[in-house]
This record gives structure tokens, C-alpha cells and sequence, in this order.
């Protein structure tokens, strides 16, 4: 592929925002019928480049050819025009309407004044059958899985002849089944002429899917990868500038007396009962396949949702979560599986963000203590290493890795007894991953006690004193890290009991 003239040409693209260099003379090379990987630390710059492709915004300077012609698309429109569509991480669907109505949207064929529904709806058909999606187009978005919403937005840039498909992050939220119908998909697509950049964290998908790799480091290129020199260790020195251990080595402490102790506890979810406990200076991993209950049972430990029966304890005493306010006044803090959604106001700067839970703590007749904030602000930013101009940032300008560690600093400013990380390192890069897994550690140290959701497998493995392991709202079994492997948590993990 490399030997054909390039399908896209990116030559010393610029963009710069207040306070921050994004890119710096990026070039990049697209070719016919190839899966591209963009790969990088949060804040390398590749969704920076990748809104700057879909026309989402502006470059500084720099060219774009398609096609060896120049091109500059001034809106989202005029790049789909050109055959090159985004799908975002979010994905861009309209929950309330069927699927056909999200495919031709904005695009809807009419006669009379009349949309020709019948058309939508045969045309919607023939997009769905070729990415493989077995559903009817009258089929209301909001019943279909992540997964198959995933599979319509697909169909609907086959619907306008995308011959540039942008997937960011496209797994981040797909079950193992649905991350391996996406797989063949990208490559059925691959055979059929479409060129696919490919953006993940997930560096064994890379390597799966990818004919080339290219590198950003701090808003630079850091290099490009052959098919053939695609490998963990290349990736991720190049991306880093070092090398990184796949898994972070544990340092283990004496473990104290049970902060959280829970029993026969029912969540609105399930009928199960649960019981464990996590003791302080204790990491406990929670492990599961999707859907198994884990995110169910944090938001019931955080007082989001009311348990239906049963009792949570802390340091001893019983404790009624009826709120998130309940939780916090007993030294309880949550990190949420979306940063974005549930655990930032993406308008508000880093220090507004920090405050935010210790507003009530740092105030005095009703009227904010601001030099509080701004003293627990510049102790989170130096503690947890956040990589922002100041704390005036707006948050949602920070790289992913660097809003994870904004969510985690807000609540460190309350010094809990108890975090819980609903997969805290989703959707970041490996050096912000070996950060987070610094500060697990750092926080145990400090006899504060993690329990924490994860998907992935190394994590548990290499961060879990202790696992549970769900299956469809049952703790199906508990590891020790003696006992811990992939092979004993999968069993666990697929509704087996504990066997010897």
C-alpha cells in the first residue's frame, strides 16, 4: 500500500489553543483500502488531528490533499461531501428515532414536499446488511445495544459513501463479542476500498487491525510503524519516549481493619445478595464481563441508587446511603466510568472542578473560600501531576488522562476513607495508565482503602489484592492474588462457582 499514491496527504499541519501547542508540523499518509492507527498519550494531539480531517475545526496552517488535490473543509458537511466521516467515541445518534430516520438524517429523500419513508427505509436495509447488522430500519435507536448503535453509525457513513472512515476509540464501551463483530467489519471494509484511521488505547487491537502505525508525541510526529515492526514494545517507546513495563509492579503493604464491610446487600438491579469487605491500605479489584452488576453495585455503595435490602458498614458502624451526600459524609468518593458525563463539569476550569466537593468545607456564611480552592487546586495539580497551564483551564480542553486525574484530585482534596474507580483508566494512554496505577499505590500506602472496577485483565491482575468476580449481578467467587489468573477469573466470570 505504501508504494500507491496516497488517498490523503497531511503535511505540517499546525493548531494551536490558548495556553497550549496541540500540533506541531504533523504530516501523515492515508492509502487506498488501509487501516491506519493513529496512536499517542492523552494530549499527544490525535483528536486535535482528527477534528482538524473531519472539518470539525480549523488548522493553524499546514495542508490537507485528498486525493492530490488541496482541500480545506470549513464544516463538518463539506468533509462528508469529500468522503471523510468522524465517528466520535460519543456516538452522534439520535436516541429518540428509529434507526433509517438517524441514517438519512439532515439527508431525508422527499417527493411533493413529502419524506419517502419507504425509500429510507429499503435504502437503511441495504446499508445494514452490509456492515452485517441483523435488525429492521424502524427499530428505535435507544433499544439496540452500544454495540449495534455502533454498527449504525457505520451504515449511516456507507450511506454517503464515506471513503474515510475515522474511528476513535471505537471499543472503549463494546463488549468482547461486539469489539470482535466491529474487527471483521474494519476488515471486510478493508477489502472493499475503504480507508479506515483507527485511534485506540488499546494496543493489541493495533496490532490486530493495523498495515501501519503512526506515532504523535506532544503535538509532533514520534515515527511510523511497517506492518512488520508493529509491536507492543515499539509502540509504546515510541509514544512515551521510554519503556514502559506492560504491567505495573506492586509494592504491598500490611492491610489494616475493614473500612467497608458489606452484607447480604441487594441492588436495584439484581436479586442477589452480596457480601465482602475491603479492608484499609486493601486494593480490590472488581472484575466481570459487561453487564455483570459491578457499576450497579458502586452506584448503590455511593447512595446514587437505594439498596433494596441489606447493610453497608463503615470503620464498624452501619451507614444509610440514601444519597451520594451520605456517602461523602462518610468518607466514601466515587470516580464514574464517564469522566465526561457524570464526573466533570467540562465547562467549569480545573479549579472549579476540584472545589466543586469540598465547596461546602471551604465556605463560610454562604460565600465561597476561593483561596481554599485555590490552595487545594495547586496541591492536586502538583500531587497528581495534572498537565495544564493553570488551574483557570477549562477543563474540557485537558487530554483525557489529564480530566481522569482532575476527577480523582477533586475528591483526594476531601481525604476519604474509601475510592471507588469505576474503570479508571478507560480511554487513557499507557503512561497516564502507569500514573493512575502510581497513585492506586500511593493511596494504599497511605492506609486509604481502593475498590475499583475493571474490564481489563492486566490491570486486575497486576493492581488486585483481592478480587471479586461477578457474573450477572452474583459474586460468583473471591481471589486472592495467589490465587488470581485469567484462567480463574474467566471461570468466575462466565457463572461458574468456585472450584478446587
Amino acid at each position: 500500500m505504501p508504494d500507491s499514491a496516497p488517498l490523503l496527504e497531511v503535511t505540517d499541519l499546525c493548531k494551536s489553543f490558548p495556553g497550549v501547542r496541540a500540533l506541531h508540523n504533523v504530516n501523515l499518509q492515508l492509502h487506498p483500502g488501509e487501516v491506519l492507527a493513529v496512536i499517542g498519550e492523552n494530549g499527544a494531539g490525535k483528536s486535535t488531528l482528527m477534528k482538524i480531517l473531519a472539518g470539525v475545526q480549523p488548522a493553524d496552517s499546514g495542508t490537507i490533499e485528498l486525493n492530490g488535490k488541496k482541500v480545506a473543509f470549513d464544516n463538518t458537511k463539506a468533509a462528508i461531501q469529500s468522503g471523510v466521516v468522524l465517528i466520535h467515541q460519543e456516538l452522534n445518534l439520535c436516541d429518540n428515532l428509529n434507526v433509517g430516520e438517524n441514517i438519512f438524517l439532515g439527508r431525508e429523500p422527499t417527493a411533493s414536499g413529502f419524506v419517502r419513508r419507504r425509500e429510507i427505509y429499503a435504502r437503511s436495509q441495504e446499508y445494514l446488511k452490509r456492515v452485517g447488522l441483523e435488525v429492521s430500519a424502524k427499530t428505535i435507536v435507544g433499544d439496540l445495544t452500544i454495540g449495534r448503535q455502533q454498527m449504525v453509525e457505520i451504515a449511516k457513513a456507507l450511506s454517503v459513501d464515506a471513503k474515510i472512515l475515522i474511528m476513535d476509540e471505537p471499543t472503549s464501551s463494546l463488549s468482547g463479542m461486539e469489539s470482535q463483530l466491529l474487527f471483521q467489519l474494519i476488515e471486510t471494509l478493508r477489502d472493499e476500498g475503504v480507508s479506515i484511521i483507527y485511534i485506540s488505547h488499546r494496543l493489541g487491537e493495533v496490532t490486530r487491525l493495523a498495515d501501519r502505525v503512526t506515532v504523535l508525541r506532544d503535538g509532533e510526529n514520534a515515527g511510523d510503524l511497517s506492518k512488520e515492526e508493529i509491536t507492543h514494545d515499539n509502540m509504546v517507546q515510541r509514544m512515551v519516549g521510554r519503556e514502559v513495563s506492560q504491567l505495573f509492579e506492586r509494592q504491598f503493604h500490611e492491610i489494616g481493619e475493614p473500612i467497608l464491610e458489606v452484607e447480604s446487600l441487594v441492588t436495584p438491579a439484581w436479586p442477589h445478595k452480596l457480601s465482602f469487605n475491603v479492608c484499609a491500605g486493601e486494593i480490590v479489584g472488581v472484575a466481570g464481563l459487561v453487564g455483570a452488576g459491578r457499576t450497579e453495585l458502586l452506584q448503590v455503595l455511593f447512595g446514587i441508587d437505594k439498596a433494596v435490602s441489606g447493610r453497608i458498614q463503615i470503620g464498624g458502624k452501619t451507614a444509610n446511603m440514601n444519597s451520594p451526600r451520605d456517602a461523602i459524609d462518610h468518607g466514601l468518593a466515587l470516580v464514574p466510568e464517564d469522566r465526561k458525563k457524570h464526573g466533570l463539569v467540562l465547562d467549569f476550569s480545573v479549579a472549579g472542578n476540584i472545589g466543586l466537593p469540598s465547596l461546602s468545607d471551604n465556605s463560610s456564611s454562604g460565600l465561597a473560600n476561593f483561596s481554599a480552592q485555590r490552595r487545594d487546586t495547586k496541591e492536586m495539580i502538583e500531587a497528581m501531576r495534572i498537565r495544564t497551564p493553570s488551574g483557570n483551564q477549562t477543563a474540557k480542553f485537558l487530554s483525557g488522562g489529564n480530566q481522569q486525574k482532575v476527577v480523582i484530585g477533586k475528591w483526594l482534596a476531601k481525604k476519604p476513607k474509601l475510592i471507588l474507580l469505576d474503570e479508571p483508566t478507560r480511554g487513557i494512554d499507557v503512561g497516564a495508565k502507569q500514573e493512575i496505577y502510581q497513585l492506586m499505590e500511593e493511596l494504599a500506602s497511605q492506609s486509604m482503602a481502593v475498590l475499583f472496577v475493571s474490564s481489563e485483565m492486566e490491570e486486575i491482575l497486576s493492581m488486585a489484592d483481592r478480587t471479586i468476580v461477578m457474573h450477572e449481578g452474583k459474586i460468583t467467587g473471591e481471589l486472592s492474588r495467589k490465587e488470581m489468573s485469567e484462567e480463574a477469573i474467566m471461570y468466575l466470570a462466565t457463572g461458574k462457582q468456585t472450584h478446587e
